[in-house]
């Protein structure tokens, strides 16, 4: 229950400060911003500082920023509505740069404690292959295959993806001894066999496994970047899993199922032995989600931020074109209907999970 607990208002806090960016930026632009609230439902404490009313409130589940003129008409020279195009591009980015630098703090501070890294690596080679002289050596750590980078938290996954895309033969850059090594048009062509109980095989003969990777300064402060750079890279795979028909509504989750996750993983006693570990597993869960959010909010689709971005970018191309613009009346009849389509989205996948937590 604790943990559970803990997931509400760690899922609270990500959005309060999606929140924050639109309400910092929006300040920082001279946008007039009637309040800023922490929290959702009714209002426990409120007080006024400026033009600004803050509010903190009772369900820690977000929280709003709710800006002059933002979803009507208003004669305010400071309104949203009458703001720069490039102001309103900026706060409508803001929210989604907050939960990105969020996730990258959150790894800076798992990061931080960490001794090395591990590395996805050449473990060495099947026999009978003929990969001895292709150039790759046992303990190369691989920076990356084809362009494709390899960073630290999920490297090995990248890299035997990679291999399963790459023709036979493919650009590898490796570190070897302290030293970066470019190798080209590695020759690693798949071969049909059989195996020693008769199975049909088609390997390259290439063994991977992790190495190792003594942290500095430098190197935690540069794969906090590559892991933060890389949940963006999940989160796009999984996009484009669920768009090509991979993945249905049922491997999707809500809030209800991202909290249970969270729940599940922090009282898993072998996921977590010990609090500390616990801890660390939900904190590489809060980046994630995290980035999850920044990306998903700037995706071009009505009533999310992307969406507006999205109208702005269309009304800036008409207006230079044709002296026109979409009539606000219209755009925002789309975003409410994007909206209205966001809810059901959420409802669905809502009694979906909790289907699933009835049905364990």
């Amino acid at each position: 229950m604790l943990y559970i607990i803990i997931a509400v208002l760690v899922f609270g806090i990500l959005v309060a400060t999606h929140e924050l960016g639109h309400f910092l930026s929006a300040k920082l632009l001279g946008v007039k911003v009637n309040e800023f609230a922490v929290g959702m439902g009714p209002a426990l404490l409120k007080w006024g500082k400026g033009e600004t009313l803050y509010s903190l409130r009772a369900l820690p589940i977000g929280g709003f920023c709710a800006m002059e003129g933002e979803d009507d008409d208003s004669a305010d020279p400071r309104s949203f509505g009458r703001a720069s195009w490039w102001r309103k591009i900026i706060i409508l980015c803001a929210g989604a740069a907050m939960n990105f630098l969020t996730g990258l703090a959150v790894l800076l501070v798992l990061n931080s404690q960490s001794p090395g890294f591990a590395m996805p690596a050449v473990a060495g080679f099947m026999e009978g292959y003929g990969l001895e002289e292709c150039g790759l050596l046992p303990g190369d750590l691989v920076v990356s295959v084809d362009g494709r980078r390899m960073y630290s938290m999920f490297g090995y996954n990248r890299l035997t993806s990679a291999l399963s895309r790459s023709g036979d033969s493919a650009d590898w850059v490796v570190e070897r001894n302290g030293e970066r090594i470019s190798l080209k048009n590695v020759s690693m062509p798949r071969q049909a066999r059989v195996d020693e109980e008769g199975r049909p095989t088609n390997y390259r003969g290439l063994n991977v496994g992790l190495g190792w990777q003594e942290a500095t300064t430098g190197r935690r402060l540069l794969y906090s970047w590559y892991d933060a750079v890389d949940l963006v890279h999940v989160v796009w795979e999984s996009l484009g899993s669920l768009i090509r028909g991979q993945v249905g509504l049922r491997e999707l989750s809500g809030p209800v199922g991202i909290v249970d996750m969270m729940g599940q993983v922090g009282s898993d006693p072998q996921l977590s032995p010990t609090p500390l570990a616990a801890a660390r597993n939900l904190a590489d869960l809060a980046a994630l989600i995290a980035v999850n959010l920044a990306v998903m909010n700037l995706l071009p689709l009505p009533a999310l931020d992307g969406g507006r971005v999205f109208f702005l970018a269309l009304n800036g191309v008409l207006y230079s074109l044709f002296r026109k613009k979409i009539d606000a009346k219209y755009e925002g009849y789309v975003h409410l209907a994007g909206l209205a389509a966001l809810m059901c989205l959420m409802l669905a996948v809502t009694l979906s999970d909790v289907g699933k937590l009835f049905g364990r």
